[in-house]
């Protein structure tokens, strides 16, 4: 079998002939394909205008008519991205790999944990940076390369930026495109950190392929290795051939579910699986059911009624006994899974939070560019199961946690832990909930002594205190509540200071 540095020896033969191999399009081609877009856009879905006006569409459509003719296909391509991730959806995106233009990318798998962007998996040639912290991209320090890029996603909140953007640092036409190169080259230079020693290393392009990975992290094989310890594996990635498992855990008296995708394992239906996984709940002594859906990246979101309708009715449906674990995967059918399990069971979400927005544009169609023949897809189905008011870019965790690269490398499950180690006390559900209700009880000393708490609470910490409090300071001036007003928009100054120069 050819090693991939053999394979990129003859790729590097051929790159400066790949144009001619490809069908090639005329300014007028790239023109004719972006007024089709436009067209598309504005006829059949102008409701996406709800994060971007139309004249902020058309601006960027114009602007794009009129540099075409000195860009390069990729450039072209980035353009068109750029123009459909502003509507600021997952579901509205471009298929880079669909289409006439042939993309590149290196064989490293990024993971971003809370110490950093690392390499979590790679090809077996390039295996003395497995596990290094990146800390540049061709030069560029790695935070300006992902400042870069992020235009290229449809970046729907914060989470979804993390879980999806790493690849588009592997990408040698993006990288030009955004210019973090000046040329468009045929291999990536990582500034890489480990062991205490910093090293440049760089990797070839080759033709775009699929990693061997499951939800986002590399499986290993002949031919590629990861840097997680493979000598156990926990429970979150256990049993990834199956869409579903649950496990009893003796010791904790617990019952954990991994589901990763709302759809029916070929061999189990979601019915049957929760029907026996309930039953054995009822029938056993089981003091907590921790669901985890860190990993779900949706599917058909009509099969969540049986989850939901199972837990309300079950004794674990109580304070602390149930609890879901979110997170930068958890999307599109199984956002609204975690909504109605929040609307209507007592579930304590423990993670990040997850990287749709609560009410969302999803159920895209495909929209094929005529003489591109790129694949465009585009939302046109809403999704509302929270009111407005209740509306947000993520469903945030009631239990804050995320994860290092040590405690990956070495299957620990901080997340986890913090199921295992949760007592209630002191805990609050509903922080802004219950400021309210402290404050509508007039005990507003309580009010400030717990809102100081929790924002130092690292639990807390994806709960938007200063934009919370300030939207109800001003909600109360608007209803000539000026004393009330006063005390909350001052908290929130003393809690926030940066905020003091608003009030004056």
């Amino acid at each position: 079998m050819k090693t991939l540095s053999t394979l990129f020896f003859a790729f590097c033969l051929v790159w400066i002939h790949a144009s001619a191999q490809e069908p090639m399009l005329s300014a007028e081609d790239w023109r004719s394909d972006l007024a089709f877009l436009k067209e598309t856009v504005h006829k059949e879905y102008p409701f996406l205008f709800k994060k971007i006006t139309a004249v902020q569409f058309d601006s960027a459509v114009n602007q794009l008519h009129q540099d075409i003719p000195r860009l390069q296909p990729h450039e072209i391509v980035a353009g068109l991205a750029r123009i459909v991730a502003s509507f600021q959806y997952g579901h509205t995106d471009i298929r880079w790999t669909g289409g006439a233009i042939k993309f590149h990318i290196i064989p490293v798998s990024l993971y971003w944990f809370n110490d950093g962007i690392h390499v979590e998996g790679i090809h077996k040639d390039y295996s003395q940076a497995l596990g290094a912290k990146l800390l540049k991209v061709n030069g560029v320090p790695v935070e300006e390369a992902l400042k870069a890029v992020r235009p290229l996603l449809p970046v729907e909140n914060e989470q979804y930026f993390k879980g999806y953007v790493l690849d588009f640092l592997c990408i040698p036409e993006a990288l030009h495109a955004q210019k973090v190169t000046q040329t468009l080259q045929n291999a990536i230079t990582f500034t890489l950190e480990k062991d205490g020693k910093t090293f440049d290393q760089t990797f070839p392009a080759v033709e775009s392929f699929r990693f061997p990975r499951k939800y986002s992290l590399i499986q290993p094989n002949t031919d590629w290795v990861s840097s997680r310890d493979q000598s156990k594996t926990p429970l979150y990635l256990k049993n990834l051939d199956k869409i579903y498992y649950y496990e009893y855990l003796p010791e904790t008296k617990t019952v954990y579910v991994r589901q990763s995708q709302i759809q029916d394992d070929p061999s189990d239906p979601i019915p049957a699986f929760y029907k026996r996984v309930f039953d054995f709940i009822e029938k056993n002594e089981v003091d907590r059911l921790v669901l985890d859906v860190r990993l779900n990246g949706g599917g058909n979101n009509y099969k969540n009624k049986t989850i939901v309708k199972e837990v309300i009715k079950s004794k674990i449906n109580q304070p602390g006994k149930f609890f879901v674990i979110i997170g930068r995967r958890t999307f599109s059918a199984c956002q609204n899974l975690v909504n109605e399990l929040d609307n209507y069971t007592e579930a304590v979400f423990v993670g990040e939070p997850t990287s749709e927005n609560i009410n969302f544009y999803g159920d895209n169609r495909q929209v094929v560019l005529p003489k591109s023949k790129i694949p465009i897809f585009l939302s046109f189905a809403w999704w509302q199961d929270k009111p407005q008011w209740e509306d947000g870019p993520w469903l945030a965790p009631h239990v804050a946690v995320d994860m290092s690269y040590e405690q990956y490398r070495t299957n620990q499950d901080p997340v986890l832990d913090a199921v295992f180690s949760f007592t209630g006390s002191n805990f609050v559900r509903n922080p802004i909930g219950h400021l309210e209700q402290l404050f509508n009880e007039s005990k507003l000393d309580q009010v400030k002594s717990e809102a100081a708490r929790m924002v130092k609470d690292p639990a807390y910490k994806f709960v938007n205190f200063e934009e919370e409090l300030n939207s109800r300071g001003y909600e109360l001036l608007i209803r000539n509540q000026f004393q009330p007003a006063l005390f909350v928009l001052q908290m929130n100054s003393e809690l926030f200071p940066s905020i003091r120069q608003c009030l004056g």
